[in-house]
C-alpha cells in the first residue's frame, strides 16, 4: 500500500473513532461581548486605525445588539485628523485559550469595501512561534475568502494532496519569512467564489467552521440555506459534511507543535501591510492612490464596514 493511502486511512480512522463534539464555549445574544478583551494598542499590521476600549465602542455604537446578532463596526461619520492613529474601530480577543476544537462562526454580514481589512482568526502567544490560523480574511473589494496559516520555520504544505479539499493553494510555505513568498504570506488556500465581501453579504452570509486537532486543520463554508442541520442543532459532525475547502495536514512537514494556546480574534483594520499595499490596484482608479487619506477623509465609504454575527461557538472532543 502506498504511503499516501496509508496516511489517508489513518486520518479516516481518527475521525471515525473520535468522540462526539460537545459545546465548550458559546458567544451569542445579549452576552456575546462577555469574555473578550478590547485591544487598544497600535495596529501590529500598521493600519490607519485607532482601536478603542469597550466603553468607547459601546458609547459610540461600534458594538451593539441588532436583534439577536452582535454588531461590530467602526466610525462611519467622522473625518479623522492626522493627529490620531486612524479611523476608530474594534479589535476583540477571547480571554479563553484553546489548543484544539471545532470553531464555528455564523454571520450575516462582514466588513467590506475599499481600504477594509477584516479578519476572524486564532493566534498563539509570542507570534509567530505558536502559530496563527486566519479563518476569514480579505481586503478591499475581494470576493473570495483566504484561509491562511502563519508559523515560524519548519511548517510547509509542499506535499499536501489537492484531492483532500475543494479550494486552491495560493501559497504553500507557512513560515512567515519563507523564501520566494511575500513577507508574512504564510500557506494559504482560497475558497470558492462569493465566500467573502459584498457577494457574501448579499446572499445572507453563512457559516464558517474550522476543525483543529493534532493531525489536521481543515475548513468548511456553508452558505445561508445550506447549513447542515447538525450545526444548527448544536450537534456538529464534520464526518457528514463532505470535502472541506481547505486542508492543512499536521505532522512530518508541519508538526502540530507549531499551534498552541490560541485565542480567537475578531477585528477590522484599514490599509496596513496588505490592504494598503493593494489599495492602488484595487481601488486607486476610483478613489486616488493614497489609502490613508481615503480612510481619514471619506467616512461615508465605510457604511458596509461592519460585522453582524449570530454566534461564535467552540466545541471540544471529550
Amino acid at each position: 500500500m502506498k504511503v499516501t493511502a496509508m496516511l489517508l486511512l489513518g486520518l479516516l480512522f481518527i475521525y471515525v473513532t473520535q468522540g462526539a463534539y460537545q459545546l465548550d464555549t458559546n458567544w451569542q445574544g445579549s452576552s456575546f461581548f462577555n469574555g473578550w478583551d478590547f485591544f487598544t494598542g497600535g495596529d501590529p499590521t500598521h493600519g490607519t486605525v485607532d482601536y478603542v476600549a469597550h466603553d468607547v465602542a459601546q458609547q459610540k455604537g461600534y458594538i451593539a445588539m441588532q436583534g439577536n446578532a452582535a454588531y461590530i463596526g467602526c466610525d462611519m461619520t467622522s473625518v479623522v485628523s492626522t493627529k490620531v492613529r486612524g479611523r476608530q474601530s474594534v479589535r476583540i480577543t477571547s480571554q479563553k485559550t484553546f489548543n484544539s476544537g471545532l470553531f464555528i462562526i455564523d454571520l450575516t454580514h462582514m466588513p467590506t469595501g475599499c481600504a477594509t481589512w477584516p479578519a476572524f482568526w486564532t493566534v498563539g502567544p509570542g507570534w509567530p512561534n505558536n502559530g496563527e490560523i486566519d479563518i476569514i480574511e480579505g481586503i478591499n473589494v475581494q470576493t473570495v475568502d483566504h484561509t491562511t496559516l502563519h508559523t515560524n520555520n519548519g511548517c510547509t504544505m509542499e506535499h499536501e494532496s489537492p484531492s483532500l479539499f475543494s479550494g486552491s493553494f495560493v501559497s504553500k510555505n507557512c513560515y512567515i519569512n519563507a523564501p520566494g513568498q511575500a513577507a508574512n504570506q504564510g500557506c494559504s488556500i482560497s475558497a470558492a467564489a462569493n465566500t467573502y465581501g459584498a457577494p457574501f453579504n448579499a446572499a445572507g452570509g453563512g457559516v464558517y467552521v474550522t476543525e483543529w486537532n493534532s493531525t489536521v486543520i481543515r475548513n468548511y463554508f456553508f452558505p445561508r440555506g445550506r447549513i447542515p442541520a447538525d450545526i444548527s442543532n448544536k450537534q456538529p459532525n464534520p464526518n457528514g459534511w463532505g470535502k472541506p475547502y481547505a486542508w492543512f495536514t499536521l505532522g512530518g512537514d508541519c508538526p502540530a507543535s507549531h499551534f498552541k494556546n490560541h485565542q480567537i480574534v475578531i477585528n477590522l483594520t484599514f490599509c496596513g501591510d496588505w490592504a494598503g499595499n493593494a489599495f492602488n490596484g484595487d481601488c486607486g482608479s476610483k478613489f486616488g492612490n493614497n489609502c490613508a487619506n481615503f480612510v481619514r477623509n471619506t467616512p461615508a465609504q465605510f457604511k458596509e464596514a461592519y460585522w453582524l454575527i449570530n454566534y461564535v461557538s467552540v466545541y471540544q472532543n471529550h
